[in-house]
């Protein structure tokens, strides 16, 4: 397994970031398209929660994921596995959220976890290079989004 850890002091409380970061429907507020990201569809009714179901998918391929982890406003965790395209393999693929709440900011801490099976250990170096790549924007999109001052009407 791979661990691939991410922090950043976000401004705003917790409940606020852990709401940005759950709310599937309005990710794209905030986190634009990529390779790597091109969206997220939502495959359970209702509000996101534990045992919500939801689907990404990508050039390389397709991540089904579970939130498996949900306790608001402190930690929430997303296992999705990565089903390559053209019978590749799957990634298994964990993003694990931990928010602190800090003086006048959230603490933020992103861990991925990686498990590459045998066959794609060769590109290894790639796969987690892109995973950082995509983690660390996905993070400084966040904090950018909210440390932006509140807009008014």
């Amino acid at each position: 397994m791979t661990e691939l850890t991410l922090e950043a002091d976000i401004s705003g409380p917790p409940e606020t970031v852990f709401g940005l970061i759950t709310d599937f429907g309005g990710q794209e507020r905030w986190l634009s398209h990529s390779s790597s990201f091109r969206g997220t569809t939502l495959l359970s009714p209702g509000p996101v929660a534990l045992g919500t179901r939801y689907r990404e998918s990508d050039s390389f391929g397709t991540r089904n994921g579970t939130v498996t982890r949900f306790e608001p406003p402190a930690r929430v965790t997303f296992h999705q596995p990565m089903t390559l395209r053209l019978h590749a393999g799957t990634i298994d693929v964990t993003v694990d959220y931990t928010l602190t709440p800090t003086a006048g900011s959230t603490h933020v801490r992103r861990v991925v976890t990686l498990g590459i099976p045998g066959p794609l250990r060769l590109v290894q170096p790639l796969l987690v290079r892109a995973f950082r790549t995509e983690s660390a924007r996905t993070l400084r999109a966040l904090k950018a989004h909210a440390d932006q001052p509140a807009q008014t009407a």
